[in-house]
């Protein structure tokens, strides 16, 4: 379950029985003890991202003189919801929709805690409404299709051929690994000539590229003769010499040392656009005047998708492919509830074939059961 969705058991607060036993506190106080309190429960990167979201919560409880969070309501925390998506950003117009759906379960968790301290009434987080994702708003539902991905590798083999890239999407859509864990990869990471090529994933936190489970996350990852031919090739002819801040060899350069996961996503948005593969456009849009084909907007494209659309439809495809849960979680680094919850996009008949197969290929020439 992820960092900023996942909900403390102990943060129940089935024993706060009505408003009368609340007990006054300032947000900026119930800030500072939920921080604390869940500092030994969340990576140092996921304590900034909760102190950052609620930190724009203290500061509409400021403007709205909110001195007592006894004083909250549902009401109030939709004014805050809309307070945050539309005026909050000095930078944009209003808030990307996915930025604003993770701050509200930040919020939602903190509410959580405030019940568990006689901060708030009992259930006012249920009160805090999640925006639903489309694809516009990058979807946590959104999957790209195997058929999809096909024809960008294709496109990028014969037009783009070694580039960097093509080597991304070469181990994404080989991998299915995040792209906080593509970026971390070294040169040295690489093993071509063991007895099976890999390769090596490692939490390397101090030397600025943790993994999202930290050493949990620690594994070999195993690629085919395909893949590895096109790191080679990157390797001998594209990828530009150079080392990060720590004197490390990343694999992925682009002339300013480490490349940055934010270019590995846009690269991602970039290739799912019909257009950049010599699809026609299925929005009837006017290259010329579309806002998707200017640099670093990629994402403005309704069909472009994010990468972790491209994680969920490797892991949606190994399942119906008949691999484990059980492989996939090891391989991917997330859980096997978390795949059955956010992943596995089979229907009952794939699941159903998938067992089949399974039963029947582990029995080979044995007996059926009862015959």
């Amino acid at each position: 379950m992820s960092e900023t969705g996942s909900t403390p058991s102990r943060y129940n607060s089935e024993s706060v029985t009505s408003s009368e036993r609340l007990e006054p506190i300032s947000p900026e106080t119930a800030v500072n003890l939920y921080l604390r309190d869940r500092k030994n429960e969340l990576r140092e990167s996921s304590i900034r991202q909760h102190e950052s979201a609620l930190r724009f919560f203290c500061k509409w409880c400021s403007q709205t003189g909110i001195e007592n969070l006894n004083e909250l309501t549902g009401r109030k925390l939709n004014r805050y919801r809309i307070w945050r998506r539309d005026e909050a950003s000095n930078k944009v117009n209003s808030l990307a929709t996915e930025t604003w759906c993770s701050q509200l379960k930040i919020l939602r968790l903190f509410i959580i805690f405030c019940e568990s301290i006689d901060a708030v009434d009992v259930a006012l987080h249920e009160k805090i409404r999640i925006p639903s994702l489309n694809n516009g708003g990058q979807s946590s539902d959104a999957i790209i299709e195997p058929e999809v991905a096909a024809d960008i590798c294709s496109y990028l083999r014969k037009y783009e051929y070694a580039s960097l890239e093509h080597v991304i999407w070469t181990i994404l859509t080989e991998t299915g690994i995040r792209t906080g864990t593509l970026r971390s990869l070294d040169v040295d990471d690489y093993f071509p000539d063991a007895e099976i090529s890999h390769l090596r994933i490692r939490n390397r936190e101090e030397t600025g590229t943790p993994l999202k489970n930290g050493d949990a996350g620690d594994r070999l990852v195993a690629i085919g003769s395909d893949c590895c031919g096109v790191i080679d090739d990157y390797l001998e002819t594209t990828r530009l010499e150079e080392e990060d801040e720590y004197g490390r060899q990343p694999m992925l350069t682009a002339g300013f040392g480490r490349l940055s996961k934010s270019t590995i996503r846009r690269y991602v948005y970039k290739w799912t656009r019909p257009c950049a593969i010599g699809k026609g456009c299925p929005h009837d849009r006017d290259p010329e005047t579309c806002e998707g084909t200017e640099h670093g907007k990629q994402s403005k494209c309704p069909s472009s998708e994010a990468a972790h659309a491209l994680r969920r439809g490797y892991i949606t495809h190994e399942l119906k492919s008949g691999v484990t849960r059980s492989f996939v979680s090891q391989r991917c680094d997330v859980t096997e509830d978390v795949i059955e919850q956010h992943y596995d996009e089979r229907d009952e008949k794939d699941k159903l074939r998938v067992r089949y197969q399974g039963m029947t290929g582990s029995r080979d020439n044995k007996r059926r059961y009862g015959s």
